[in-house]
């Protein structure tokens, strides 16, 4: 009597499992297959599609001396300029201008090296000669250049770089180049294909819709909703597949619902861990998206008054390893921050002299990056990344003003570990505080910028989503398999999602 109420009891669980497997099944289907699809655009949008550009970057070069008759401070007093935010020198078009970004409007000004005289549209020109620099296009006509200060669309927050041109050629692609000319960097560019991938991919993946029609917070709640139901198909599937197996081992296969349904038994116990992982991590990583992105943001710009930059750049004495000049303030003086040629190992750092005395100061940079870091960390608290006034409390751990750097040392190549390509900027500084997250700053001396700030949570969301997410554990096998990989992967997700959504109409 007691074993035939035990049996009873067994079967009511097993019923209620399976029902509950089915409901939930269903609920999620239609996401499921959207993130599916849209997630095998992934690997084709990033490596197996991607379109080649003939050059990924501007290759550094050395100081053009001599085009530069007249000195800063002069090409300033001619255009009348008393309070400037920095310069640059930039050659093209074989001419060479001083590149200055004014206060306050922020506007990019290009003062002929020669004459002094002001280029009309200098940066949108400069930005339509990086494009066909970089495309090694003299032909094509352009045919819109737009100066975009926001991420849209097609241009996404991942591409780090705000502002940027948008320069659109009339080829065969029909090609949107994307440039940052105060760095004169490649953020991205875009074929018509690709402009459809990242629409599909925001659409059916990101669900970018929703935040059109709602708002972001809707988005992700719905998003968090759907995923934590995914995960939870996916265990009772696991449960399903992984201990009531002997009951489908006896079930005979006389038709096709019965071989669909054998089908959708095997191949979701092969999938249910992979369902269950990529569920788990798109999740955690969705739960991201609720910080504001603010990197663009964190950028370091005093005012510099023309008549305290007392020496004159023409002082300066140029060799043979210096490409670049610009400023830098700190601890109430200016400094002229010399870029240097790549050498042998292609590592590129800067120099540092007195704007009033001439002096080379070598071991500046990194007392001026810690001063960075520390001011960063003021502008970031305001913005949720790390403790609100934080640094306002006496002997508080979590901020960066009381704890000590463990390490500090150069990047010159992105690592597979916080500091990955996703973050764009090279050569960068890395800051290690021994605060309790372990935070650390990656800085980008030549332009004074935050390009990146990890914490411990940051890192175990990131590997969370690197390993579960993108695979990145088959690294060691190559790019190629690993992307092959996590396409069956969902391809598997998918078929079985199929199988299932068959037998529920089929059973209706």
């Amino acid at each position: 009597m007691k074993d035939k109420k035990n049996k009873k009891f067994s079967k009511k669980i097993k019923k209620s499992i399976y029902k509950w497997h089915r409901t939930l099944g269903i609920i999620t289907i239609i996401p499921v297959i959207f993130w599916c699809i849209s997630g095998l655009m992934h690997p084709v949008m990033a490596h197996w599609f991607r379109p080649n550009i003939a050059h990924e970057k501007i290759e550094a070069t050395a100081f053009p001396k001599e085009q530069i008759h007249l000195s800063l401070q002069e090409v300033l007093a001619k255009n009348n300029i008393e309070v400037f935010k920095n310069f640059h020198l930039v050659s093209f078009n074989n001419k060479t201008y001083y590149q200055i970004k004014t206060n306050p409007i922020n506007e990019v000004l290009y003062l002929d090296a020669v004459t002094g005289n002001p280029l009309k549209k200098g940066d949108q020109l400069y930005a339509e000669w990086l494009s066909r620099y970089f495309l090694e296009d003299s032909k094509s006509k352009i045919t819109n250049t737009v100066l975009l200060t926001e991420f849209d669309g097609q241009y996404k927050y991942v591409n780090r770089y705000l502002p940027v041109w948008k320069v659109t050629f009339e080829n065969a692609d029909n090609m949107d180049v994307y440039v940052e000319t105060t760095s004169s960097k490649l953020a991205t560019y875009n074929t018509t294909s690709r402009k459809i991938q990242l629409w599909i991919f925001d659409q059916f993946h990101n669900w970018n819709f929703l935040e059109a029609i709602s708002n972001n917070s809707i988005r992700i709640v719905l998003m968090l909703l759907l995923l934590g139901i995914i995960t939870l198909s996916a265990l009772s599937g696991i449960v399903i597949y992984g201990f009531f197996w002997k009951a489908f081992k006896k079930a005979p296969v006389t038709d096709n619902d019965s071989r669909f349904k054998k089908h959708h038994r095997k191949i979701g116990l092969a999938v249910s861990l992979v369902t269950f992982t990529f569920a788990f991590s798109g999740g955690y990583h969705a739960t991201k998206k609720w910080e504001p992105y603010t990197l663009d943001k964190m950028v370091y710009t005093p005012d510099f008054k023309t008549q305290n930059i007392g020496l004159s750049n023409l002082e300066l004495k140029p060799d043979s390893t210096w490409s670049n000049l610009s400023l830098i303030q700190f601890k109430n003086k200016n400094y002229y921050q010399v870029s240097l040629l790549p050498n042998e190992e292609d590592e590129i750092k800067n120099r540092y002299i007195d704007a009033k005395t001439a002096a080379i100061t070598p071991d500046i940079e990194e007392e001026y990056v810690r001063f960075l870091a520390n001011t960063f960390a003021k502008m970031t608290a305001t913005k949720g990344t790390l403790p609100a006034d934080c640094c306002e409390v006496e002997n508080n751990e979590s901020c960066i003003k009381n704890a000590q750097v463990v390490s500090s040392k150069y990047l010159y190549q992105f690592d597979r570990r916080d500091y990955g390509f996703v973050n764009k900027r090279l050569p960068v500084i890395q800051l290690s505080y021994d605060t309790p997250d372990k935070t650390s700053f990656y800085i980008e001396p030549s332009t004074s910028r935050l390009a990146s700030i990890v914490t411990n949570a940051d890192r175990t969301e990131g590997y969370s989503f690197a390993i579960l997410h993108k695979f990145l554990f088959m690294d060691w096998a190559g790019k190629n398999i690993r992307d092959l990989t996590m396409a069956l992967s969902a391809m598997g997700v998918l078929v079985v999602s199929l199988l299932g959504l068959y037998l529920f109409i089929k059973r209706k």
